[in-house]
This record gives C-alpha cells, structure tokens and sequence, in this order.
C-alpha cells in the first residue's frame, strides 16, 4: 500500500542512526559549494571512493558572505527540522556550533506577533542562531575534513553524456579549461543553475519550471549587542495582508559575536529600508517594542537590500526522459520566498532523500526517478507553505492553485488560533519548523479545535459570529 506524502515526510526527517553504507561509486561531482551542495557532498561521501566540488567561489575563506550568494548577509534561519539533520551528518555539530559562538535561543527568550498580538508559547525546541556565512562555514569545515572530499575552484561550463548518463563535467578555473569525470553528479548550482541548458544541449528533456511572482524586498542591518545574555534573544512579528497589505513583517535575533540581527521583509513597492536613517525609523514606528531597543543600538556597517522578484520550482518528476547517474537539490530544485526560512532546512531533508536513494542500492544505470519521488515530498509541502502564505499579497498576481480559497480559509482559521491556543501552536510550529508535514494541521481534529478556539475569542471580544 502507497504511503501518505506525510509518513514519507516524516521519515525523511527523522533523526535516525546511520550504519555504515556500502561505497557505491568511484568519484562524484557536485556542482556548487552552498550549503545544499555540501550536505550532497556530505552524503555522496558515505557513497564513492572521492567526492569533487566545483564552485567559482574559495571555498576556503573565512566566514564571510560569498560572492556566490548575493543574499548571503540576510537573516537566514535553520529551522529546528534542518538542525536535527545537520545533527546527523555531522555527530556534534550543535555543541560545536555552540562553542564557537552560535547563539542558542530557547522558548524562554524568543516571541513572536501576529498583527501586533503576541502569541502564545509554542514549540519547547531550541533554535539555534547565527548568520548565514558563519553558519555555512561551519557546515562547509565539517565536509572538507572528509579525506575523500576536495575542492576545485571553478565555473562549471557544461555536462557530458554517454548513451545513458552523464559522464563527465566540464569547467574553468585559473589554469583553463578543465574536466571531471564522473559517475555521479549532483547540481547544487542555485536558482539560476543551467542544468537545464545543458540537458537540452545534450539532447535530453529541460524539467518545467514553475515561476510565482512575488517580487519581495528584504533589509537587513547588524547591531552592537551590550548584552551577552538578553531577556529577549528572538522577537519575529509578522502581519497579515488584512492587516498590512504588503508589509511582510521583521524580525531580530541575537548571532554570533555580540551583535543583533534585524529584517524586514515587504512586498511590490513597499521599500523596507532604503536608506540606515529609515530602516531604523521603521524599526521603531512600524513594530513591537522590543525592536525599538535594537535599532537603539549601534548600527554596524550598512542596510544590507535583497529583492527577488519570483519563487521558482524545476519538476524533475515530469521528465520522460533524463539521463542517469544526476540529480538536483536545493534552490536548483526549488526556491521559495526567503522570509519564510525554508531554504537551508530544505537543503538538510534534499539531503537525506539522497541518502534514502543511495542507501537503498539502486539501480545506477537507470535514472533516479526514485530520488526526485522522495524529493518532490519535501518541496511539495515547503513550496504549498509558503506559496499560500504570498498570495495573500495584494501584490502577488496567483496564479491561484485549485481549492485556494477554502485552503486559505482553514489556514487563516489556524493561525489565528495559534496566536492564543497553546496545542494549535505547537502543531502550527511543527509544521513551519519542517519537523512535520502540513497535511498535520488539516486534520479534522485540529481544524474543529482552531474552529472552537477562534468562536470563543470572538465571543470574549463581542464579536457575533454573524458579523
């Protein structure tokens, strides 16, 4: 009998015990060095005799924001689903991430808003906070200590195919033109990856893509943080398009090296921040008072802006033809609207659908239509999160899936008994931390509890359910 994408979700995600794979493969080649590249690296270790990593960035600098990753210096969040995963490829990395200065945030010390009205206490999880390069450089320390993994610095140019697989990759770097061959390749290449191009060039299938107009702007400044312990480590405040129109929301939290991280996210026109001088006002004016402390602080350096005009998704599923021995993962695969912070927890899980794939001894001469069928779980259930959230948006053009409408409705019912219900929030935070698939909050029972809870508030406020 077919497992729900649910339990297949859930098994994805779990943080079970790896035993020892059988090595599979001579070399395979990933292309890109991004978190979600070197997590495939991670895994295709486990799998070949040598893994090479091609990127046009050094891969051994220091953390800093690579120039490969425009969005680099914004809020990133690893969500608790992507910490248990980065916990077991790599044995110890929260107490190690924790020693060299990765701020722990307990439920103790972080709050959220919802149009201004805080919510209740949810998850009991910790997150664990830092910014995007010191992050990343941590998960890139842990794969390039793996004697079977090396680095070439690089842009991979092209792809060669045999009959069947692809064969070889092919790059520039300092020294010219080079080559890899490979019996294994996994595109890592972003959201603007040109897999796609060499398929066609090759003679094989381009995967659709799907583009969702969204057209979001984030800001993004640092702070001097007095406080090595604050009362308050985590504050996000985000707003409903009823209430705010394209006014997406902010966040700070405390990261590494005594400092504080503030965002905020808006839509269309909405400018969040073109200049210090009215990213701080906004801080002060346009949200909770525990921001006003922060943008008191001392701003350090510049208002760093983003704009990404769409979230896009490739669907390797629907491929008649593909050839064997390559795949895809992360923002290649699928990229959504960042505010959401779904990007490196969805790298972990792409991760470990590659594990589940290779673990099972497959047949390496066909295509891995196995992996993409694992895979396409985890993005389904981000790309429905976050895609129904933004369009919303008076800014956001659709198009609007089928059912939109009674979907949107039951969501907006649970979130807005999350706000005051402490088991709809636990629920609702299982399933934005990726830790649970969304198809947990549709249950019945949760829905006639989000039914209840949200009559009796509306009762208490004087608010007739017929208004």
């Amino acid at each position: 009998m077919p497992r729900s994408a649910a339990a297949i979700f859930d098994s994805i995600g779990a943080a079970e015990d790896r035993t020892k794979p059988a090595v599979v493969l001579d070399r395979a080649v990933v292309l890109g060095g991004s978190v979600a590249g070197l997590l495939a690296a991670r895994v295709l270790a486990d799998h070949a005799e040598s893994v090479v990593i091609i990127d046009r960035d050094d891969l051994g600098a220091t953390a800093e924001a690579r120039a490969g990753v425009p969005q680099g210096s914004q809020i990133h969040a690893l969500l608790p689903g992507g910490l248990i995963q980065l916990d077991r490829w790599y044995p110890g990395f929260s107490e190690q991430a924790i020693a060299r200065g990765v701020y722990v945030v307990s439920p103790d010390v972080r709050r959220s808003y919802l149009d201004g009205r805080r919510k209740v206490r949810g998850s009991d999880v910790d997150i664990l906070s830092a910014s995007r390069p010191f992050l990343e450089s941590l998960i890139r320390e842990r794969t390039l200590a793996l004697p079977n993994v090396k680095v070439v610095t690089g842009r991979v140019t092209g792809l060669d195919f045999g009959d069947d697989a692809v064969t070889s990759v092919r790059y520039e770097s300092a020294d010219g033109p080079g080559a890899e061959p490979a019996d294994f390749v996994a595109d890592a290449m972003g959201r603007s990856s040109r897999l796609g191009d060499w398929l066609e060039q090759g003679g094989w299938e381009r995967p659709p893509m799907t583009r969702m107009i969204i057209n979001v702007n984030y800001a993004t400044a640092m702070f001097r943080r007095a406080e090595s312990r604050p009362e308050i480590a985590t504050v996000l405040a985000t707003s409903t398009a009823k209430v705010s129109g394209d006014i997406g929301g902010a966040m700070f939290t405390a990261v590494e090296g005594d400092r504080w991280m503030a965002m905020i996210g808006a839509y269309g026109e909405v400018r969040p921040g073109r200049s210090s001088e009215e990213f701080l006002r906004r801080l002060r004016e346009d949200f909770t008072p525990e921001f006003e402390r922060v943008a008191g602080s001392e701003l350090l350096g510049e208002v760093k802006t983003y704009r990404q005009a769409d979230s896009r998704r490739r669907d390797f599923t629907a491929l008649t033809r593909f050839p064997a021995r390559l795949v895809s993962v992360g923002d290649a695969v699928s990229s959504f609207n960042p505010i959401y912070g779904q990007g490196m927890t969805s790298a972990t899980l792409h991760a470990s659908c590659l594990a589940r794939y290779l673990g099972s001894r497959p047949d390496l001469a066909r295509p891995a239509r196995e992996f993409f069928a694992l895979q396409k779980v985890v993005v389904d259930a981000a790309w429905g999160m976050s895609t129904s959230a933004d369009l919303a948006r008076p800014s956001v053009p659709g198009p609007y899936p089928r059912g939109y409408r009674l979907s949107s409705w039951i969501g907006n019912q649970i979130l807005t008994a999350s706000v005051v219900d402490p088991v709809i929030a636990r629920r609702f935070d299982g399933v934005t931390h990726m830790r649970r698939h969304p198809s947990h909050l549709a249950s019945p029972g949760t829905i006639l509890r989000a039914l209840r809870v949200n009559r009796r508030a509306r009762r208490r406020d004087g608010v007739t359910d017929a208004a």
